[in-house]
């Protein structure tokens, strides 16, 4: 006996022929009921379906008892089931029953990504770090703390503007355009917008509308919250500010101050010296187009009640920086397309 079971069980593992994926055979455990001669006789079926040169012959195989065969005819109208060897009855049932126990006793496994939490959960956490991680970032720029750094110990004229005015209505769009500038390019909240609004401020209507005039369609916002992938990645927010202002709104990697301005000339085409960049900020709107040869033009912010706390006090601190360097003799590079920049420079209420 215990020789027929080594010669009969053994080969059982290594005979071939397509299982089904729901057959799974671990921790399969059969019923005593099946004796020797059932298991070998059922062997001596496989090895016979194995060697048969065509398939289509395995259904004649007369291998199993005849009332083993009975049995299995019941399911010969099951589709799924004709391509392979026909089973027992009592065997399929055993070998369902222990499927079923092995899902019992071996329950899936969760989720690495949430420990076992739902994964609706896991997507809820990532959306709600990136919507927090946008609000910080957008509220402290670390970029532009590392380059605040830099300015204070070496390049102190970075952050000094050609122009300064209390907003855009004071800026002679004609004079820049007959002195060979070829486009501007706008930061958005509190420059042309209130901080968080797609709405441009009223009472700078007029003042954009000569500048389309003058420039036609050669202006472009340049932001560090609409357009910037880092917190824009779809463009959503710059297509909302497009079609709200119609200015076109310029994607970019990198926030300001930090990054070159190939997009930027990608966009106009042609050379930053060649474009004004108009912003609120001096560490960050006023330094970028420094470094990159902008004519710089540094506005007042148009509301500081819908800023946050911290942007009040790091604006105050820009603002004391710049007038203290101004008052001790530091000036801006100049500009060579317009060496007087006080041209450019008018009365709000003269058209």
């Amino acid at each position: 006996m215990l020789e027929m079971q080594s010669t009969s069980i053994a080969p059982w593992h290594v005979c071939y022929y397509p299982i089904p994926n729901r057959f799974q055979f671990h921790h399969l455990h059969l019923s005593k009921k099946y004796t020797n001669s059932t298991i070998s006789s059922c062997y001596q079926s496989l090895t016979i379906l194995t060697h048969s040169p065509n398939t289509s012959s395995f259904s004649h195989t007369n291998s199993c008892s005849e009332e083993q065969e009975k049995a299995s005819s019941n399911n010969n109208n099951n589709k799924h089931n004709a391509s392979y060897p026909r089973q027992n009855d009592a065997f399929m049932k055993q070998l369902y029953s222990s499927i079923e126990t092995s899902k019992t006793q071996n329950p899936k496994i969760p989720n690495k990504k949430g420990k076992g939490e739902p994964e609706s959960a896991v997507i809820s956490t990532s959306m709600w770090w990136a919507k927090l991680k946008a609000a910080v970032g957008q509220n402290i720029n670390l970029e532009g703390l590392a380059c605040a750094a830099s300015v204070v110990t070496r390049d102190k004229h970075l952050v000094l503007p050609h122009v300064f005015v209390p907003d855009i209505r004071h800026i002679d769009w004609a004079v820049l355009r007959r002195e060979g500038f070829q486009g501007v390019v706008f930061d958005k909240d509190n420059t042309i917008t209130v901080p968080y609004s797609l709405a441009l401020w009223s009472p700078l209507d007029s003042s954009m509308e000569r500048c389309k005039s003058v420039f036609g369609n050669n202006i472009a916002v340049f932001s560090n919250s609409a357009g910037l992938l880092e917190y824009d990645p779809d463009g959503r927010k710059a297509r909302a500010l497009e079609y709200a202002i119609g200015i076109r709104v310029i994607r970019h990697k990198l926030k300001k101050p930090a990054g070159a301005a190939e997009e930027i000339e990608r966009h106009f085409g042609c050379e930053s010296s060649k474009l004004i960049m108009v912003g609120d900020r001096p560490f960050t709107d006023i330094v970028f187009g420094n470094r990159n040869g902008f004519l710089t033009v540094l506005t007042e912010p148009l509301s500081l009640a819908e800023e946050p706390f911290i942007v009040k006090q790091v604006r105050k601190l820009e603002v004391a920086l710049v007038k203290r360097w101004s008052k001790k003799g530091f000036k801006p590079t100049s500009h060579r397309l317009l060496p007087d920049t006080m041209q450019c420079v008018k009365d709000p209420q003269i058209l």
